[in-house]
């Protein structure tokens, strides 16, 4: 027999998954009678692995071949802990750590507890959300705009549809700088559309005036590319994303700024004097120069984009602290809050500093921070990070659900690994964060999802421009994405559909996940399952708020429920090659499905289902 203990189960733990400080929380261990313990340790380390405090669990109830050992104790400060068994018998003692599959290595084994600021509350509109992130020169354009101040060189594509550049410079360089024109009159004018889907937040990749066409080489923090238009342009869109009920978010490029810039300015293009230029620029001290002019530290060595010191004063003033620093200057166009880049580059310190300004400004303000991992206990650089224990950020971009999605649909998982990925996401993650988790499928920095399901091609980039998917491998793609788009949709989190994904774009990475919007040449059928699911989730609580529980997940089953406020739904996915036959009831959406009885439901091969009980 086991000694048994499910952190997950509120048998043995209650409450589920986070605390906050002085809350009560209460450990249940079940231990055979034929071990004779006397009583149970639960020994409390705080990450940096100082024993904070020792809980002895007591002999509470027998429960058939187990004695049930109980215990509580408090936290007074947040922070990230790690906690373990020992247990006491009258000949011996023997420390119980965690095993199984959900097993965290780099915690030592142990089972993992956070305490956050019981202040910490992200934005309830952020909860639940639906997020369209829009590539701004690539969605949609309208009109002209004055490209007087545009960073030159630069090419302007007369055509919609042409491929984008690609090739290198004789030199080897990849300059990213050609357009389509798509602007911020273009989006605006497309509101209709974005709201269509279901959407609530519209996230835009950097707008800031810059070199490239991606736009993270900033270039002048507080003025918009002229190819996207003028200030007055940009607040008009986001007055009509308002009046649609959508908020706004930008992205927020922090770590490093663009060789072209106003502040490093190594071309000179820019009026003053920039760091480049001279060693008394009022810039100097943002950057790290090994050996001035030429040898400075850089973004993952890329000379184009020359590393900040982020602690630097003068950038702190002029990013965050300063009456109309950057933080301060978009927040007054109307927009509801940032998305950050390489926010695990970004010290605790800095976080905090730009989190407390936003909510000073508004506290309404949402703060989305870009992180691949599990954020709840990612080491960066050396530093476990603490963006939820210190309130740093709202939320994260959740890539691990991305990959148990695709692993479970590409049929490399059988549905286990993803239940155990979405369970510890939704134990070790505050709950306020679990539900504005931005859940995508695909972004600017991974291939196409259509692509992602069915192709792991890498090869250069000029196959990469000729390989397209062969209709045999569209029509797999394009019907697991059905049901990857079924659980992205379904699963905690704020689902996050990129530009095109719901036109079925097919792509591989950066520039060919970053093509035009096909505008008259959607998959109609394909678009209309987006927007039934953003319906979906408008309608229902449960879907934006529940708590989830799974009944199945294993030989490419997978089954939860999501409930909120007496309200409960069902939801299944079946990728296996057989039938599943389930309990019926009123079917809010389906695929692949034949109704037997009144009371029995059959799931077809590669099926899905919502059932409202």
């Amino acid at each position: 027999m086991r000694i048994l203990f499910d952190s997950k189960q509120p048998q043995y733990k209650t409450p589920f998954g986070t605390l906050v400080p002085e809350q009560t929380c209460t450990l249940n261990i079940h231990v055979p009678s034929s071990v004779r313990a006397s009583r149970v340790l639960c020994i409390l380390n705080h990450e940096y692995g100082a024993t904070s405090q020792e809980v002895t669990l007591e002999p509470a109830m027998k429960k058939g071949a187990y004695d049930i050992f109980r215990g509580s104790f408090s936290i007074a400060n947040p922070g990230l802990y790690f906690y373990y068994f020992r247990v006491i018998t009258p000949d011996n003692s023997f420390r119980l750590f965690k095993v199984g599959d959900d097993t965290n290595m780099e915690a030592g084994d142990m089972w993992q507890l956070s305490c956050v600021p019981a202040d910490f509350n992200p934005p309830k509109w952020a909860q639940g959300a639906t997020i369209y992130q829009i590539f701004p020169d690539r969605f949609y354009k309208s009109g002209k705009c004055d490209l007087t101040g545009k960073l030159q060189p630069y090419t302007v594509h007369p055509n919609w549809y042409e491929e984008v550049d690609w090739r290198p410079t004789p030199s080897g360089e990849v300059l990213n700088n050609d357009f389509f024109g798509g602007n911020f009159r273009g989006i605006a004018e497309k509101m209709d559309y974005i709201a269509s889907l279901g959407t609530t937040i519209l996230y835009l990749n950097p707008i800031s005036k810059s070199f490239s066409s991606h736009r993270y080489d900033t270039g002048d923090y507080k003025t918009p590319d002229p190819m996207l238009g003028t200030m007055e342009d940009f607040k008009a869109m986001v007055k009509t994303a308002h009046d649609h009920g959508i908020k706004v978010i930008l992205d927020g490029v922090y770590s490093h700024t663009g060789s072209d810039s106003l502040y490093f300015n190594k071309k000179g293009t820019f009026p003053g004097t920039g760091a480049y230029q001279s060693q008394s620029s009022p810039y100097s001290s943002w950057f790290t120069f090994y050996h001035w002019p030429n040898s400075y530290h850089s973004w993952w060595n890329f000379d184009t984009l020359p590393t900040v010191n982020k602690m630097d004063p003068e950038f702190i003033k002029y990013i965050i602290t300063g009456e109309d620093s950057v933080i301060a200057h978009w927040l007054a166009t109307g927009i509801d809050g940032f998305r950050l880049d390489v926010a695990d580059e970004l010290p605790d310190e800095f976080l905090k500093l730009l989190y407390d300004r936003v909510k000073e400004i508004n506290p309404e303000a949402y703060v989305l921070g870009e992180v691949w991992e599990d954020a709840s206990n990612k080491t960066a650089y050396g530093v476990r990070r603490k963006y939820f224990t210190n309130a740093e950020l709202d939320s994260v971009m959740n890539y691990p659900f991305r990959t148990a999605i695709i692993n479970f649909i590409r049929g490399w998982d059988s549905g286990h690994a993803l239940k155990e990925t979405v369970m510890s996401i939704v134990e070790n993650y505050p709950p306020q964060v679990v539900a504005c988790n931005m859940n995508l499928l695909g972004t600017h920095d991974t291939p196409r999802i259509l692509t992602a399901l069915v192709d792991d091609f890498d090869g250069s980039r000029e196959e990469k421009a000729r390989r397209r998917l062969s209709r045999n491998q569209f029509d797999v793609a394009r019907e697991r994405l059905f049901a990857a788009a079924f659980l992205q949709y379904t699963l905690p989190g704020s689902p996050s559909l990129y530009y095109g994904d719901e036109a079925c774009m097919e792509g591989y990475k950066d520039p060919f996940n970053r093509r035009t919007y096909p505008w008259g040449r959607e998959d109609m059928e394909f678009m209309d399952h987006f927007k039934r699911l953003g319906k979906l989730r408008k309608d229902h609580e449960a879907l934006r708020l529940g708590d989830i529980r799974f009944f199945q997940a294993g030989d490419k089953h997978i089954g939860f429920t999501r409930s909120y406020n007496g309200k409960t739904l069902r939801i299944y996915c079946n990728r296996s090659a057989d039938t599943w036959e389930i309990n019926s009831g009123k079917i809010l959406l389906g695929y692949n499905l034949q109704i037997v009885s009144p009371d029995w439901l059959t799931v077809g091969p590669r099926g899905f289902v919502i059932i409202e009980d």
